[in-house]
């Protein structure tokens, strides 16, 4: 018989789901790219290594919540000179408007482990209602002892809605930069102590 304690969860439609109460992203085990097409040809990829958040499990799931913060100067595309342009007000601004910020409103169309969640997302001083297929990875117990989930999403922006329009025509057609920018998110979090 084992004496490894019990994790403080509940099931919900066959899944085992933390009980209520707030959950705070691990930074270091959390992760956001994406990628944007580039001269018509390629993608240019991404990430943002500083994003920070809180998922609070409600005593109805799907009444839960999430609230992300991502700091606009930790974008790394690989290229220092591409990042200090997409940080500039050409794209970003990251001076004025530091952080990017998403906060859910809603969670429906619960499917096993997958469900549409719906929220405001906000990029320099534009919000925008988005909604996007996300996955439970389900819970487990980290080599310290403390609870943890995980969960993964998708979503696809235009990101000329958001604000972000700088571009430059090419000599051969088209332009520089793609509209569609393509964010994959994936989450890992503990109990707030």
């Amino acid at each position: 018989m084992s004496d490894a304690p019990t994790l403080p969860a509940r099931q919900f439609h066959g899944l085992a789901i933390p009980e209520p109460g707030p959950y705070v992203v691990d930074t270091s085990h959390s992760e956001l790219t994406f990628s944007v097409r580039h001269m018509m040809v390629s993608k240019v990829r991404g990430r943002f290594s500083d994003v920070e958040g809180t998922i609070t499990f409600a005593e109805d799931p799907l009444d839960s919540s999430v609230e992300i913060t991502i700091a606009v100067a930790s974008i790394d595309t690989g290229t220092p000179d591409r990042d200090a342009h997409l940080t500039s007000p050409d794209f970003f601004d990251a001076a004025t408007f530091p952080a990017l910020t998403f906060r859910s409103t809603g969670v429906r169309d619960l499917k096993e482990d997958s469900f549409t969640l719906e929220g405001d997302l906000t990029v320099r001083d534009v919000t925008r209602p988005v909604s996007f297929t996300a996955t439970y990875n389900g819970m487990g117990r980290n080599p310290w002892g403390a609870p943890v989930v995980g969960f993964e999403g998708r979503l696809e922006l235009d990101r000329e809605e958001f604000g972000l329009t700088w571009n430059q025509a090419l000599e051969t057609g088209g332009v520089l930069v793609g509209k569609v920018a393509t964010i994959d998110i994936a989450l890992e979090a503990t109990p707030r102590a």
